[in-house]
């Protein structure tokens, strides 16, 4: 898509994600404005700059951002290292050896409090970075109302109950949607965000030798696909840290090709493929399969409504000066 169509298509995305995000009146989309005019520009540069150098950071961020706002709210938690007065949840189970991109956030914060002492979260930052990250890897670009605030703690006991594990049923991925007040079709729209990024053999490996207890591999996983991932994550421990495309087919691009790998039965995790085993999920993957500008659309509004989760807003929390500790 050229940058004239792709400026053209984010106007009425815009009026769509405005009649979504204008009910939360906490947050503005001007409220940086006038203390930190060039926000955007800082924290876009240091996404370009970042995924220029790794493209597998876009995703990445993307992945913190959600695994931010599913405990505790959009907060900033994740950013936090353990202190004297709680454990971070950095070192949780979903996050241990495979959350990244810290340093990322890191680097934008320091040029943000250079422009701006004290004044930007880095709950916005990391939500503007998410944006961004998407954006910059082909996907739609949505407005960002600010406002947000850090927490003051973390969770990682949350952590390890909240986030959605690639090992668990689509029944209890769905209902830790819903107890975020996201719904099935968040859910699935949401999962999309996997067109991008990368997975460790272990979060798969199960699939490919022994599903079933007795040696075999998951009768529902493509054949070809069966061969390439055994190649890629051998039978043993030493190659359970190795790296596998979660979509092989536009591994950088944010697309709908995702879909289209599950209409194929050629999803990497289990949870992923397992959009296809209930009736509303599949119909949903069916259609982003076929209508990727409606995928694009609806991953814009979920994200929205992802960020808006148990947010921090006038006096509560704080402003973070260094997004791994509280003041």
């Amino acid at each position: 898509m050229n940058q004239s169509t792709s400026a053209f298509s984010t106007v009425p995305l815009f009026c769509l994600l405005f009649l979504v995000t204008f009910g939360n009146s906490q947050l503005d989309y001007r409220f940086y404005d006038s203390a930190c005019p060039n926000l955007s520009k800082i924290v876009r540069y240091g996404v370009w700059s970042a995924i220029a150098n790794e493209t597998r950071l876009a995703a990445s961020i993307l992945r913190l951002h959600f695994h931010d706002c599913f405990v505790n709210g959009c907060e900033g938690s994740i950013l936090l290292d353990d202190s004297s007065n709680f454990k971070g949840e950095k070192n949780a189970n979903p996050n241990r050896n495979s959350a990244r991109g810290f340093e990322v956030i890191d680097a934008i914060k320091e040029n943000v409090e250079k422009a701006c002492p004290s004044t930007v979260s880095c709950t916005d930052i990391l939500t503007l970075a998410a944006r961004d990250a998407v954006f910059l890897s082909g996907g739609p670009f949505w407005p960002v109302s600010l406002g947000r605030r850090d927490g003051l703690t973390a969770n990682e006991t949350a952590a390890n109950t909240d986030l959605p594990s690639p090992f668990e049923p689509l029944e209890n991925i769905t209902a830790k949607f819903i107890s975020k007040g996201l719904d099935k079709k968040d859910m699935v729209v949401l999962s999309g965000g996997h067109t991008i990024g990368f997975a460790q053999c272990f979060t798969f490996k199960r699939r490919l030798f022994n599903f079933d207890g007795a040696g075999n591999p998951d009768p529902t996983l493509d054949a070809s696909l069966l061969g390439s991932l055994r190649s890629i994550c051998p039978n043993q421990d030493d190659s359970d840290t190795n790296l596998a495309p979660l979509d092989a087919a536009t591994t950088t691009k944010f697309d709908n090709s995702y879909f289209k790998i599950l209409v194929n039965s050629s999803g990497l995790l289990q949870s992923d493929q397992a959009l296809m085993g209930d009736n509303k999920t599949a119909a949903l993957v069916f259609g982003y399969s076929k209508f990727p500008f409606l995928f694009t659309k609806d991953f814009a509004s979920s994200m929205v409504k992802m960020s808006n989760i148990g947010i921090l807003t006038g006096q509560n929390g704080e402003i973070r000066k260094n997004c791994r500790v509280i003041n």
